[in-house]
């Protein structure tokens, strides 16, 4: 399964301005906010998170929230995803990839998931 999502870093940059650290704990964890360098870097990650709920058809909310999904990086500074044990098991998740890239005032990342799941409707037929 696949998800894409684009933000405009100018909504993230006011997000910052006006709610400082306390903006971004509403959708990144402390050790996430520890790698954002910049309101872009922040912008990459509220993309990928976008991406990986619009990935398992769910959108944040309910069933996927923003503390399910946590972005690291590796030693080469490449972005993995680590994800929380419920949506894992809910979902039949056994890999996610992702690539975050940004153009000027847009970040813009895409979310690449792997299930396992005997009810994932494969396509539809006619």
């Amino acid at each position: 399964m696949i998800g894409i999502d684009i933000i405009k870093t100018s909504r993230m940059k006011h997000l910052i301005e006006r709610f400082g650290e306390k903006g971004l704990k509403k959708f990144l964890c402390d050790e996430e906010i520890s790698l954002v360098k910049s309101h872009k870097t922040a912008s990459g990650f509220w993309a990928t998170k976008e991406a990986f709920s619009k990935a398992i058809g769910t959108g944040i909310g309910a069933e996927c929230s923003f503390k399910d999904i946590k972005i690291y990086k590796t030693d080469k500074g490449a972005p993995k995803l680590a994800l929380s044990k419920s949506l894992v098991e809910r979902f039949y998740i056994l890999n996610a990839t992702l690539s975050i890239t940004h153009d000027g005032e847009y970040a813009i990342s895409v979310v690449n998931i792997e299930c396992n799941s005997p009810t994932t409707d494969k396509i539809e037929q006619f």
